[in-house]
């Protein structure tokens, strides 16, 4: 992960700041960016989010999204995998998925990069 030097500023100022890719996370205070993922990585990744949603989705019981933002707490972070509650899912006002979600996922799931630190991405969530 690349941590960009501490520039104090707040959840908003940095909400406002241009997309980077890979997706830059905002963590206590400091805008940490993420590793950029690998063939291995987006692998897992989409048998995943398959697997996940092809239980779930149907049933309307959740539904999992990838490299979803999701702000709560204090914290802006795109997980690699998140998973919602059905009727946690916020909806715009046609009833589709919104663009914004601030609220923690039900269950977030990271995957491990070989350089990434297993204390530091656990720290996070």
């Amino acid at each position: 992960m690349v941590q960009t030097p501490a520039k104090n500023l707040t959840i908003e100022e940095f909400l406002k700041l241009p997309e980077t890719k890979p997706a830059s996370e905002y963590i206590y205070g400091q805008i940490i960016q993420k590793p950029m993922p690998q063939g291995e990585h987006s692998t897992i990744q989409g048998e995943l989010i398959i697997t996940i949603n092809g239980v779930t989705k149907p049933q309307k019981i959740a539904r999992a999204f990838p490299e979803l933002r999701c702000i709560f707490s204090g914290r802006a972070i795109v997980p690699d995998v998140s998973v919602f509650l059905w009727e946690k899912i916020p909806r715009n006002e046609n009833g589709g998925v919104a663009n914004v979600f601030a609220l923690a996922p039900d269950w977030i799931i990271e995957i491990l990069s070989p350089d990434q630190s297993q204390s530091k991405v656990i720290a996070k969530i």
